[in-house]
């Protein structure tokens, strides 16, 4: 799941998927199966996409639509944008009356899947050459249960110009988090407010997301492999500690409102020489004349390791036909040949390698200054287990590190915490 600027509190929206189980059973009455209507199955697609993100679905729509006449699909876009998406769709399943397919965060799926009427697509999608993570964000229970839609990676970008100021040599890959928070600490400058680093300071999963890689770096993750507790209780204190490192170095910038919005403006301004980010900043890093360079997350073993955060194509079951068709629509869309429509105009990574591999990716790379970094990373980004409880162990921890953040509890204290309220909900069969 990508996270793009949200406009609300992830949390807030990922709460919304505890009502998703009563949806499912309200969701017998869907809408009748229209198998077709003069031979044209209709399609009703909520994509909640603006802007650029619009106009490039918009056009893959009339494309896919001039190409196969007996599919109609109808993009109207749900009426809402991808953050508000799963209340969208989750009151419209307890309403009985939902999309065919509907743009869902990769960290939804899951609870999502709690109601019977999110469609089956296993063996019905072509994923083998898609990157390992895009095919982990749609697979819940061994099971594919969503198309891959946008795929990102996390990495660093950095203000040149602040590096040369601050005298200091550019990150290289393979650098270590010591070298980051004393970077960070040699790049502030509070007579001119300037700021090493940022970090979401709200709990939401925008908080949360970034703390994961180095989770991982350590050897730890979110949740042990039997599921029942979770598998960062050893390692989320030093991970939490590098947090505390810049906070009481006061490098870092915490940002107050959902979404990183403020911290963006901030890097975009001038005023921040780091920060984490995906490939869809920047586009407005080019707009805005920013002179800047991107590199790997920083690690603490020395392997490389970072976090994609894939969103979804969600089918809907309305019906055989309406499925099928639908499926066919989504499956179209992650061809290399649209995939690389999306990628370019849509702000997306290539789904696959076969789509890395077309010389139009490879000129746009070129064109774009440290595109490629954000690709090399795939063959190291892990994704965030499709499982139910994760929108509730992303809230705990999300607290833990704003307590962290805010110089309310130690490091060894807030993961306790985090702990012991993600092993309750652990423990309670989903």
């Amino acid at each position: 799941m990508s996270q793009h600027a949200p406009a609300l509190s992830r949390r807030d929206v990922l709460r919304a998927a505890a009502a998703v189980t009563a949806a499912g059973a309200l969701a017998a009455c869907g809408k009748k199966d229209d198998q077709a209507t003069n031979g044209v199955v209709d399609v009703e697609l909520w994509h909640g996409q603006v802007d650029t993100g619009k106009a490039a679905i918009d056009a893959l729509i009339n494309e896919f639509n001039r190409t196969h006449p007996g599919i109609r699909v109808s993009g109207g876009g749900g009426g809402v944008t991808a953050d508000s998406m799963l209340q969208k769709v989750t009151a419209g399943l307890a309403a009985g009356s939902y999309p065919d397919v509907a743009y869902i965060f990769g960290s939804d799926l899951a609870s999502l899947t709690r109601s019977p009427k999110v469609a089956d697509l296993t063996g019905a999608l072509r994923l083998d050459d898609h990157w390992p993570a895009a095919r982990d964000a749609v697979t819940v229970k061994g099971k594919v249960r969503a198309a891959p839609a946008l795929l990102d990676s996390l990495c660093l970008v950095y203000n040149k110009k602040l590096f040369q100021a601050a005298g200091l040599p550019a990150p290289k890959p393979g650098w270590t988090w010591d070298d980051f928070t004393s970077t960070a600490k040699q790049l502030t400058d509070p007579a001119k407010g300037v700021f090493g680093t940022g970090w979401p300071g709200v709990g939401d999963e925008d908080t949360v997301w970034r703390l994961w890689p180095m989770i991982w770096d350590l050897g730890g993750d979110v949740v042990s492999a039997d599921g029942k507790k979770v598998a960062f209780d050893q390692v989320g204190a030093q991970a939490l500690g590098t947090l505390d490192r810049l906070r009481t170095d006061k490098s870092l910038y915490v940002d107050p409102k959902p979404g990183g919005e403020q911290l963006y403006q901030v890097f975009l301004g001038g005023r921040m020489g780091m920060v984490a980010t995906g490939p869809w900043q920047l586009p407005d890093i080019v707009t805005r004349g920013v002179d800047y360079g991107v590199v790997p997350l920083p690690t603490y073993s020395g392997k490389p390791v970072t976090i994609s955060g894939p969103d979804t194509w969600t089918v809907f079951d309305n019906g055989k036909a309406k499925v099928k068709a639908a499926t066919e629509f989504v499956n179209w869309l992650g061809q290399p040949q649209q995939d690389i429509k999306w990628d370019v105009e849509g702000g997306s990574l290539p789904l696959s390698k076969a789509t890395a591999a077309t010389p139009a990716w490879t000129k746009h790379a070129a064109e774009t200054e440290g595109l490629k970094v954000f690709v090399d990373a795939l063959e190291t980004a892990k994704v965030r287990p499709t499982i139910p409880a994760y929108p509730k162990i992303s809230q705990f921890l999300g607290e833990a590190i704003v307590s962290v953040l805010l110089g309310k509890k130690s490091p060894d204290d807030a993961i306790r915490q985090a702990v012991e309220q993600s092993n309750g909900v652990l423990a309670v069969p989903s």
